[in-house]
């Protein structure tokens, strides 16, 4: 196990989230970034906790295509509970919706392991 490995897995894992969730602030009503370049940084990480979290009590892969449906309704929850935790973070109930589907189509595009959600 080489930690400075995992470590740089982590924060390209971040980074990628975060341009991911840029693009689907830009391309989303209802989903707005005020705090700038670490608002969405800080959104990444908090998405990233949530998503660990879901998967260590539920065993469901968060992701928006995931697992169907329900993948995408959490995946959609995941984005609106983000929103209300992060400060310049705004996103509404159909922002989430439009988002979690932006976010997934961005992650289908992405190349390796380095997904959104």
């Amino acid at each position: 196990m080489d930690i400075g490995k995992d470590i740089g897995k982590i924060i390209l894992r971040i980074v990628v989230s975060a341009i991911a969730i840029g693009i689907a602030t830009f391309l989303t009503p209802g989903m707005t970034n005020e705090g700038g370049i670490a608002t969405l940084i800080v959104a990444a990480i908090v998405i990233a906790l949530l998503d660990w979290g879901i998967g260590r009590l539920t065993k469901f892969d968060a992701s928006p295509f995931g697992r169907g449906i329900i993948g995408f309704v959490i995946a959609a929850a995941v984005l609106y509970i983000t929103g209300m935790l992060v400060d310049g973070f705004n996103v509404s109930f159909l922002g989430a919706i439009i988002g979690a589907l932006v976010i997934g189509i961005v992650d289908a595009l992405i190349p390796g392991e380095t997904k959104t959600m």
